[in-house]
């Protein structure tokens, strides 16, 4: 057990002792060593709480079954996350755009030194410079070194793309949408991906279609790169749960590195501002 489980266990236990909160939302080791994600809701299993650099799927996902009553004039439930900064902005996100409360959170935030998928680093991680989230109730402090890449490491595979040609580009990009399986994986483990109903599994949809052609594939990768557009916090949870290995990560970090070169923009920074697209200034210019 390593200081962060200490920390993360010892949080968990209080919260639930004092009635915070009626579950803790984290991580637990499963089968073979791997890790996969647990909803506490007693204080004698906090011990099965757990944190290391598997742990690389957005939890908030989970707030979207817990936030409405779970019956008629009972109170919406208290939930306690423990999460990664990027993740912390996906709550700001779904705070901004009305789907929850920040009353019914406690969030025992992760000091972040980075996580990976199938033992290799993720990309997202291998750039990102935040390492404290924006909020949290509780800071878990990280047991091993973080090392920050500069500033104008942050998007280097996404400035080398840029270089390539359209016709490059385009090769790149069928290679690999031809692997998709449209399983939505990538749509499900989001959690700004709460629509109701989703309109790639619409049969008579006017903008796309269920075939499993590489347009139709292609469409809708860039359709939901679209739809996360300045609302993307580049967590790379849609990476990390696709079958296929497909880098999603790199699609949703050019348009957000669009959108802050545009409009100095970061999705999740305050809950009180409002997603960039849901917004509108007649006096706004872009410099293109």
């Amino acid at each position: 057990m390593t200081k962060m489980d200490e920390g993360i266990r010892a949080a968990a236990r209080q919260l639930l002792e004092e009635s915070k909160v009626s579950a803790v939302i984290g991580y637990e080791l499963a089968d073979k060593g791997r890790v996969r994600p647990v909803v506490i809701e007693r204080t004698e299993d906090v011990d099965r709480l757990i944190w290391n650099e598997d742990c690389n799927l957005n939890l908030v996902n989970y707030l979207h079954q817990r936030k409405m009553p779970a019956g008629k004039d009972q109170p919406i439930p208290k939930t306690a996350l423990v999460i990664r900064p990027c993740d912390v902005r996906a709550v700001n996100l779904l705070i901004s755009e009305q789907q929850i409360k920040r009353e019914n959170l406690k969030i025992i935030g992760i000091q972040c030194a980075g996580t990976r998928i199938n033992k290799k680093a993720r990309i997202t991680c291998s750039f990102c410079q935040e390492r404290i989230p924006v909020d949290y109730d509780v800071l878990i402090e990280s047991d091993k070194p973080i090392e920050i890449p500069t500033e104008s490491d942050g998007f280097a595979d996404i400035q080398e793309m840029e270089h390539w040609t359209a016709e490059e580009r385009l090769a790149y990009w069928t290679e690999e949408f031809d692997r998709c399986i449209r399983c939505y994986a990538c749509r499900q483990a989001c959690p700004g991906c709460y629509c109701f109903e989703c309109v790639a599994e619409q049969v008579d949809s006017h903008w796309t279609s269920i075939a499993m052609k590489v347009p139709e594939k292609m469409f809708f990768h860039v359709m939901r790169a679209y739809h996360l557009a300045g609302r993307c916090v580049l967590c790379g949870a849609c990476e990390a749960a696709c079958p296929m290995n497909i880098p999603l990560s790199k699609l949703n970090r050019k348009v957000a590195r669009d959108i802050l070169e545009s409009f100095g923009y970061k999705t999740g920074d305050d809950p009180k501002h409002a997603p960039l697209l849901a917004c509108f200034d007649p006096n706004e210019r872009l410099h293109i």
